[in-house]
C-alpha cells in the first residue's frame, strides 16, 4: 500500500465502527449476494483505473507543474501584464514596459523592460510577482531559480532577489546575482528557507539599485520536485496520484487538445526542448498555458507513477466549430500526428526520436492507446468520420499494433476503443449502474475517458463519492469490455478564481492539498483489484445497493465492494459457492459519513478518510450489516 494510504487509514475494531452510525439508522431488508467463485465471467482489464487530465483549475500551471512564478514570460493583455508590478522603495523611481523589440529567442521575442531613473542600495526599484495565490515558503526547504536578462550598463548591477512576506514586508530569504551582461543571458540562483513557519502570503521582487535598465524574460523559481526532476512536478500532488495506483494518463486533456480556435489547439511541436524555445499558448480555460509541462513532461509523469500513456491526438476540430476537411487539407495534421507518436516511441535512428534523445531522454516510451481527437460528437459539422478515417488508416498503416480510440462512433471503420463520457448526479448513475451489463462483447472496447458525480464544490462531498462508488462497481463488473476508466477533472485550485469546473478529485492551494470523498473511493478501488470476474447475482430487497467482485487468480484473494447509499443499515447474507476455505478473518475498509452533504476541505482534509477494521466472522457463507451511507471493501483470504 503506499505510504500516503497509510498515513490516512485508522485501524480498528469492526465494531467501533457503530460510532459512526446516525441514531436513527433502522435495520433494512436483506440482499443475498451470490458469488460463484469458480465460475469465472470474464477477465478483469489490468487498465482499469487511470487518470485523466487537462490545463483546467489551474492543474498545471498553479497546480501539479511545480512553477512558482505566474506568468513568467510577461505575457501582457488590454489590462497590462497579469501578475506583475512595479516596485519603487523610498525615493526610488522606475517604470517597467513591455518590449516587443527583444527577448532572448524566436519564441520568446518580448520581454519586461525596467528602466531606473533614480534607486540606491537602500531604496532599490524593481518588479514583483505574487505566484499563484501566494509563493509558498517551507522551513529548511531550498528553491532554484533563475531569469533571462541583459542590462544597457553593467553597473546597473547587482539584481538582488527577494522572498517577502505580504503582511510584514519582511525579507524571508534573500541573493543576488552579479555581473549583468549587455547580451541576453540566462542567470541561476538559489534561495534558502531557515526555521521559518510555512507561509504562502509571500511575494518575489527582483530589485536593482543603480539607475540604468534591464530587459527581463522567463523567470523562474521552483520548489523541490517529484523525484527531483528538473522542471518537475509538485511533490504533495504526485503522492495523492500514486495512491490511486493509475495504470494509465490521458493526456495533454480534453478542450486542452482542441483550444478554442485551432491556432490555439496543443501543438506539441512547441513544448519540447528548452523553455525559452517554447512561445506559450491561450488554454480554452481563459487563462494563458506556460507549456511549461510538455509533451515530454507528461512522458516523465508517466514514468514516475509507472503508468502508460493515453496519447490524445490533434484531428482537426477546435472547439468554436472551426474543424479542417478530411483530405488534403487534413494531411499535415496526419503528419503531425506520426511525427508525435515518433517522438513518444522512435529510437535514436529516426528523426523525432532523435529529438527526444536531444531533450534528455534516450530510452523510447512503450505506446499502446492513441485517441484521436476530443469529445468529436460537439462537431456540427459531421466532418468526424472522415477525420477518424484519415488518421487510422495513416496510424495503422505505420503503426498497426497501436489501439486507436475514437470519440464518439463512426461509420465504415470499426474503431478498436470508443471514449464514453458521463457528467451526472448520483441518482442518475444508480439509476443507470448497470448500463454495461448487456454491452456487445464483439463491439469496440469502452474507454470512460471522462466520468464524474458532479454534487459538491470545490470538490465532491460523500453523496456524490456514493455516486462515484456505484458507478465503478458497474465499471468494474463489466472490466473485460471496459478497458480504461479515468475521472475527470483531476485537480483544482481552491483559491477564489482558481475553479472553472466543479467538482474535481483533489483540491489544494499554494501550500497544501487534499483528497475528496471521491478521491478515497478511487484510492480504494484501485488498491483493491483482482483480475477475474466471477458469476456474481443478488436477491432481495437491493434498494440503492451496488457491488462488484472480483478475484485475483494468482493468490485466491476475493475482493467484495460494497454500496450502501441508503441511511440505514444494509443486511447482507454473502454466499461463496464453489470457494476454497475463507480465512475467518478477513480486512474490511470502509468510506463513509453521517450525511451525505459531508466532505472534505483545504482547512478538514481528512474528514472522511478509509478505516481499516477486521471482521472474524468471514466463511463460505456468512451474514454482514453495511453501515448506512458507506462505501466498504471485504478482502476475504483463503486457506
Amino acid at each position: 500500500m503506499p505510504s500516503l494510504l497509510r498515513q490516512v487509514f485508522c485501524s480498528v475494531s469492526l465494531a467501533s465502527l457503530s460510532f459512526l452510525a446516525p441514531a436513527f439508522a433502522e435495520t433494512a431488508p436483506p440482499v443475498t449476494l451470490n458469488v460463484h467463485v469458480q465460475q469465472v465471467k470474464a477477465k478483469s482489464s489490468p487498465t482499469l483505473y487511470g487518470l485523466m487530465t487537462e490545463e483546467i483549475n489551474y492543474s498545471y500551471d498553479g497546480g501539479l507543474y511545480a512553477e512558482l512564478i505566474r506568468n513568467r514570460t510577461f505575457f501582457g493583455d488590454r489590462h497590462g501584464v497579469p501578475s506583475w508590478r512595479l516596485v519603487e522603495r523610498g525615493e526610488s523611481k522606475a517604470e517597467m514596459v513591455v518590449d516587443k523589440t527583444t527577448g532572448p529567442s524566436q519564441a520568446l521575442p518580448y520581454s519586461m523592460k525596467l528602466t531606473i531613473e533614480k534607486a540606491t542600495a537602500n531604496d532599490p526599484a524593481g518588479i514583483s510577482n505574487q505566484g499563484y495565490w501566494g509563493i509558498p515558503l517551507r522551513p529548511r526547504t531550498t528553491y532554484k531559480g533563475s531569469f533571462y536578462a541583459k542590462a544597457s550598463d553593467t553597473a546597473v548591477g547587482p539584481v538582488r532577489v527577494d522572498l517577502v512576506s505580504d503582511e510584514t514586508g519582511a525579507v524571508l530569504t534573500h541573493t543576488q546575482v552579479t555581473a549583468l551582461s549587455s547580451d541576453w543571458k540566462k542567470y541561476d540562483f538559489t534561495l534558502t528557507a531557515n526555521a521559518q513557519a510555512p507561509s504562502s502570503s509571500n511575494h518575489l521582487v527582483f530589485s536593482a539599485g543603480n539607475p540604468g535598465t534591464i530587459w527581463f524574460s522567463l523567470i523562474s523559481l521552483f520548489p523541490p520536485t517529484y523525484h527531483d526532476r528538473e522542471n518537475g512536478n509538485r511533490i504533495d500532488l504526485m503522492e495523492k496520484m500514486a495512491a490511486m495506483k493509475p495504470s494509465f494518463l490521458r493526456f495533454p486533456g480534453g478542450n486542452y487538445l482542441e483550444g478554442d480556435h485551432i491556432p490555439e489547439r496543443y501543438e506539441w511541436k512547441k513544448t519540447i526542448g528548452p523553455l525559452v524555445d517554447r512561445p506559450t499558448h491561450p488554454s480554452p480555460w481563459r487563462y494563458h498555458s506556460s507549456d511549461g509541462l510538455g509533451l515530454l513532461e507528461f512522458l516523465e509523469w508517466c514514468e514516475d507513477l509507472q503508468m502508460q500513456p493515453v496519447l490524445a491526438v490533434y484531428a482537426g476540430y477546435s472547439m468554436q466549430q472551426e474543424f479542417v476537411k478530411p483530405g488534403a487539407d487534413l494531411d499535415p495534421y496526419v503528419a503531425d500526428a506520426l511525427d508525435e507518436i515518433e517522438y513518444v516511441t522512435g529510437d535514436a535512428s529516426t528523426k523525432w526520436g532523435a529529438e527526444r534523445v536531444k531533450d534528455g531522454h534516450p530510452a523510447p516510451f512503450a505506446l499502446n492507446y492513441v485517441e484521436i481527437g476530443n469529445e468529436d460528437f460537439f462537431d456540427k459539422s459531421g466532418s468526424y468520420d472522415g477525420r477518424y478515417a484519415q488518421f487510422y488508416k495513416a496510424i495503422k498503416a505505420k503503426y498497426p499494433n497501436l489501439q486507436l480510440i475514437a470519440t464518439t462512433p463512426v461509420k465504415e471503420i470499426k474503431p478498436d476503443v470508443i471514449d464514453d463520457h458521463y457528467y451526472r448526479n448520483a441518482q442518475q448513475f444508480y439509476d443507470d449502474v448497470h448500463h454495461y451489463d448487456k454491452t456487445d462483447r464483439n463491439g469496440p472496447k469502452i474507454f470512460v475517458g471522462e466520468w464524474a458525480t458532479r454534487e459538491g464544490s470545490p470538490t465532491p462531498d460523500f453523496g456524490a463519492a456514493l455516486g462515484d462508488a456505484a458507478w465503478m462497481t458497474g465499471m468494474e463488473r463489466n472490466s473485460d469490455i471496459i478497458v480504461m476508466a479515468s475521472y475527470a477533472p483531476l485537480l483544482v485550485n481552491v483559491n477564489p478564481g482558481g475553479m472553472q469546473w466543479e467538482s474535481d478529485l483533489i483540491g489544494y492551494d499554494a501550500l497544501s492539498s487534499y483528497g475528496s470523498p471521491s478521491y478515497y473511493a478511487q484510492v480504494l478501488f484501485g488498491e483493491y483489484h483482482g483480475d477475474e470476474i466471477p458469476e456474481t447475482s443478488t436477491t432481495g430487497d437491493d434498494l440503492r445497493f451496488f457491488y462488484s467482485v472480483t478475484r485475483k487468480s494468482d493468490t485466491g484473494e476475493i475482493f467484495i465492494k460494497l454500496v450502501n447509499a441508503t441511511s440505514d443499515i444494509k443486511p447482507v447474507s454473502i454466499a461463496l459457492d464453489g470457494a476454497p476455505d475463507v480465512k475467518n478473518i478477513a480486512k474490511v475498509v470502509t468510506l463513509r459519513a453521517g450525511t451525505l452533504a459531508a466532505t472534505n476541505s483545504i482547512r478538514q482534509p481528512t474528514t472522511i478518510v478509509p478505516i481499516e477494521s477486521r471482521f472474524e466472522r468471514a466463511a463460505s457463507e456468512f451474514t454482514y450489516e453495511l453501515p448506512p451511507y458507506s462505501i466498504q471493501v471485504i478482502r476475504l483470504e483463503t486457506k
